[in-house]
């Protein structure tokens, strides 16, 4: 399937990312769950609508200048 073919939907995703986030970028990731690990890694978690979006908040990771650990498609249900 091609870029063209695949629809937009809303899809779960769950960004790590290495260290851990201060509570106040919360309000900058309006609508994700983020979450401190014990590992010294930051979870950012929720439901994307599309592509954009997605694109959208690697954006706001780099921006942070956090370093980006993983992008994982994740179940909703």
């Amino acid at each position: 399937m091609t870029g063209r073919d695949a629809p937009d939907a809303a899809t779960g995703y769950e960004l790590r990312v290495a260290g851990h986030l201060d509570d106040h970028w919360a309000a900058w990731f309006e609508g994700l769950t983020l979450t401190l690990e014990a590992d010294g890694t930051t979870s950012i978690r929720g439901v994307l609508t599309d592509q954009a979006e997605l694109h959208g908040l690697l954006a706001k990771v780099r921006d942070l200048g956090a370093t980006l650990i993983s992008v994982t498609s994740v179940d909703t249900a």
